[in-house]
């Protein structure tokens, strides 16, 4: 299976033809560490988390603004009742191929089942650009998504 590492990203993003910035900085783990480096505006800013149901069967990327708060109950109730949790390390490295601290959603690049369902905020369909590893176009990102096979819905989050 082809791994996309960081240099695979950028690769793929030029034979696509999908314009982006790529900025170096040092490793951050949080969004309060990535707010110190002062790169972006937080409202254009993806904080993504993947998240497992209860019997662990189902996984999920919800990519949200870094200035909300993800209601794991909510978004459990809008997927038919499940309980939400955040995934293992393990299971972040099986399904994404990618560590703590670096989600992306497009980590899906190493999901080569598919089985990880997206879930995009809404406001993301406003802006023009957002930061993700790498920064990328949001209509573009959502291209890359479907065209990949992984499932995509855009929801409002409060």
């Amino acid at each position: 299976m082809k791994m996309f590492g960081k240099e695979e990203v950028k690769v793929f993003l030029k034979e696509k033809g999908i314009p982006f910035r790529w900025v170096e900085h040092k490793a951050v783990y949080t969004i309060e560490e990535m707010e110190e480096l002062g790169l972006e505006k937080m409202e254009e800013t993806a904080k993504n988390l993947f998240l497992r149901d209860q019997k662990g069967k189902n996984h999920f990327l919800v990519v949200i603004r870094a200035d909300k708060q993800a209601n794991l109950k909510e978004l459990g109730e809008k997927l038919g009742g499940v309980r939400l949790s955040f995934a293992s390390e393990e299971r972040l490295e099986k399904y994404l191929g990618l560590k703590k601290g670096a989600v992306t959603p497009l980590g899906i690049l190493n999901d080569t089942a598919c089985a990880v369902k997206v879930f995009l905020d809404r406001d993301f369909l406003e802006k023009e650009e957002i930061g993700v590893h790498p920064n990328d176009n949001t209509a573009d990102l959502m291209q890359i998504i479907k065209e990949h096979g992984n499932s995509l819905e855009v929801l409002s989050f409060a």
